[in-house]
């Protein structure tokens, strides 16, 4: 059975960072494809940051890029989403999500991920 576990949530002022961890169980998450989401209250689910297999090919939501970082090296540990220069458009849950694709991860929605964590907050705030 696939479990798909978040941690690293947390509450930080503006302008700090936070490391979110994605640990899998069940399941080689450095084969297929991977994602970093978030989601307000309200709001649809926003991925923030995608990865290929093994870590390649890092992709970014313009909301992010320069600040998040994904990551994922060639075995079984993590992933990673490192924020950082926080601010409080970026409070949200945090959710990691994977697929059983290893090919065009770029252009997925969240319909393609299958698998999901349970969620971890980020609460950004003075």
């Amino acid at each position: 059975q696939v479990q798909l576990v978040e941690s690293g949530g947390d509450s930080v002022q503006p302008g700090g960072s936070l490391r979110l961890s994605c640990t899998a169980s069940g399941y080689n998450i450095s084969r297929y494809c991977g994602a970093w989401f978030r989601q307000t209250p309200g709001k649809e689910r926003e991925r923030v940051a995608g990865i290929y297999p093994a870590g390649r090919y890092p992709h970014y939501a313009d909301s992010v890029q320069g600040r998040f970082t994904i990551s994922q090296d060639n075995t079984q540990n993590p992933m990673y989403l490192q924020t950082n220069s926080l601010n409080s458009d970026d409070t949200a849950v945090y959710y990691c999500a994977t697929s059983i694709r290893a090919t065009g991860c770029r252009a997925f929605g969240s319909t393609q991920y299958q698998y999901w964590g349970q969620g971890t907050q980020v609460t950004v705030s003075s």
